[in-house]
């Protein structure tokens, strides 16, 4: 069998090199970054078995990271980061990370969650059936992986942010999502006193995805609490 392939993205070159000796001398194969747009393009080309993230990326937030691997993927995400106080935790798990590490940590207990991780995802890869990256509804039909939606035939053109929205939603169709929970998964932590922000690009999603926008079928309110996508 091939080893498990670990990506590790972290800025900070010594970092780099520690995690690098202490995961190949355990017999895992490394991939590196140290950006965000650096992470991203290693993911999706290499699709490593697990990911070391650190969230102070010199270009954008790690954040990120997390919520663009989810829309398509249930590899693990174990955080590295500098940030102990308790929000940033709670933030990056409630993301969709599995794990987190703040600096400094022992190679030990490293070692040991990434083994704790992995076997972890090899259960869940044993015991259930390939992760749905396809999702319908009406005639729109929504590809996360792709990160393509069309309506019918005709592709419907998003903008990212729309995009990010209509996939928190479909990854949770049939749930009422709060306010809250749409502004910390899609503009983060930062927006969760601006709900405008998810009015303004719900109405626009209901225009581009809806047989009628004013009397929505499946993108439907939920009044005083939020919204929730019509499963079929």
């Amino acid at each position: 069998m091939n080893p498990p392939t670990i990506a590790v993205i972290e800025d900070e070159t010594p970092i780099r090199r520690f995690l690098r000796a202490s995961l190949t001398a355990e017999g895992y194969r490394v991939l590196e970054a140290e950006d965000v747009a650096g992470g991203l393009r290693t993911i999706t080309q290499q699709r490593p078995d697990l990911i070391l993230l650190d969230l102070g990326l010199p270009d954008r937030d790690g954040l990120e990271i997390i919520h663009a691997v989810r829309e398509w993927s249930t590899v693990p995400i174990i955080i590295l980061s500098a940030r102990g106080e308790e929000k940033s935790k709670i933030t990056s798990l409630n993301a969709g990370a599995d794990d987190y590490l703040t600096k400094p940590f022992g190679v030990g207990e490293l070692l040991a969650r990434v083994r704790v991780a992995l076997r972890h995802a090899a259960r869940l890869a044993t015991s259930s059936e390939p992760e749905e990256t396809s999702f319908g509804f009406g005639d729109v039909r929504v590809d996360l992986a792709a990160r393509t939606v069309l309506r019918g035939s005709e592709e419907v053109k998003l903008t990212k942010l729309e995009f990010d929205l209509l996939a928190t939603l479909v990854r949770n169709a049939g749930k009422v999502l709060t306010h809250r929970f749409l502004l910390e998964k899609v503009w983060g932590p930062q927006a969760i006193d601006e709900p405008h922000y998810v009015r303004v690009f719900m109405a626009n999603l209901r225009k581009k995805l809806e047989q009628n926008a004013s009397r929505p079928k499946y993108l439907l309110t939920e009044q005083g609490v939020g919204y929730r996508l019509k499963s079929e």
